[in-house]
């Protein structure tokens, strides 16, 4: 087993080991913690067996090297994850967007029954 061999496994069970504090402090939801979690036993299968799996993953896509495959798994990954970032900050833009509405038309409902109140008074 290679040095960077050992440094992976010792990291992805230390981030293992945050996610799993993150859902222990309901900071994450199970589905959440669900995604997390396999994606980092996946990336921990990777670092216990690179040259198996890159060479498994060249045959199935048909690529050159190894090496190549990992990356190419890598990257799609990545815009995979970008994609989950973009729609949670996306719907969060929404519901700002909504609750700021909501928030505006209770405020001028607020307005004019005070003004009713002070043209009574």
């Amino acid at each position: 087993m290679y040095a960077v061999q050992y440094i992976a496994i010792v990291v992805v069970l230390a981030l293992m080991l945050y996610v799993m504090g993150k859902y222990g402090k309901k900071e994450f939801e199970w589905g959440d913690f669900l995604f997390w979690e396999a994606i980092l036993l996946g990336l921990l299968i990777i670092a216990l067996f690179p040259l198996k799996i890159a060479e498994e993953i060249k045959n199935l896509l048909g690529l050159g090297r190894g090496l190549d495959a990992l990356f190419v798994i890598g990257i799609a990954l990545s815009y995979l994850m970008i994609l989950k970032v973009y729609v949670a900050v996306d719907k969060t833009e929404r519901e700002i967007t909504e609750l700021t509405r909501k928030i505006a038309i209770e405020l001028e409902e607020m307005n004019r029954r005070l003004e009713k109140i002070e043209e009574k008074l």
